[in-house]
């Protein structure tokens, strides 16, 4: 799943409107972020295979450290007690653990049978991408959710934070259908270059988010 992954982002800061909107999205997307450090490293493994389902062209074949079941679990402790060490933010951490491990589930919906549940299967996948048109219609309609959400958990303080949140929202939607209908890239480097580049996104909703402010922060605990 792509954009799918940050809609859950933006829909989390309803719940916990104190933890910034950029590590409620980094989280959500972090083991993708793993995942492009791992096969740049050659620690994991991907290929290009036109075909192989409808609206990815890729055989993920190897890569349990970062996308099984049990490494799901790893990472979402690990995301969540760093943040819980540092914040003491019980209901913060414990979203932020729950929006990794989400990671896992929403592929799990997404890909062909080609997700680990251990380091060597067995394997599981809905596959969502065995149809362009549905993978396209369920992660817009995630966007929009999670946006509409996000907006009614905050209020724009200036400009920037309204017509650059809107700028980043159209943005995502637009290559929430490039990514289904574009030709395949000759190799996964790219892909996995870019999923680290996404960092810079990152960067940007910290940006946007410090321009708008909660509407309430009253109902949450602590």
């Amino acid at each position: 799943m792509g954009i799918g992954h940050l809609a859950v982002g933006f829909a989390a800061k309803r719940a916990v409107p104190r933890v910034p909107l950029a590590l409620l999205v980094l989280a959500a997307t972090f083991v993708d972020v793993l995942w492009g450090a791992a096969v740049l490293l050659g620690i994991e493994h991907a290929r290009v295979a036109p075909g192989i389902t409808k609206a990815m062209p890729f055989d993920l074949y190897d890569y349990p450290y970062t996308h099984s079941l049990l490494a799901g679990i790893l990472w979402s402790l690990v995301f969540g007690g760093i943040y819980f060490r540092f914040q003491r933010y019980r209901a913060g951490a414990a979203m932020l653990g729950a929006l990794v491990f989400s990671h896992f589930v929403l592929d799990v919906i997404s890909h062909r049978p080609d997700m680990p549940i251990f380091a060597n299967g067995p394997y599981i996948g809905l596959g969502l991408w065995n149809s362009v048109p549905a993978s396209i219609l369920v992660e817009e309609a995630m966007a929009i959710a999670g946006f509409a959400l996000y907006l009614r958990a905050t209020r724009a303080r200036n400009a920037g934070g309204r017509w650059g949140l809107a700028a980043f929202m159209v943005f995502v939607l637009v290559m929430g259908v490039v990514g289904y209908v574009a030709p395949p890239p000759p190799s996964v480097e790219p892909l996995a270059a870019g999923n680290l580049l996404a960092l810079i996104f990152v960067l940007v909703l910290h940006a946007i988010d410090r321009q708008r402010d909660p509407v309430s922060l009253a109902a949450e605990g602590g």
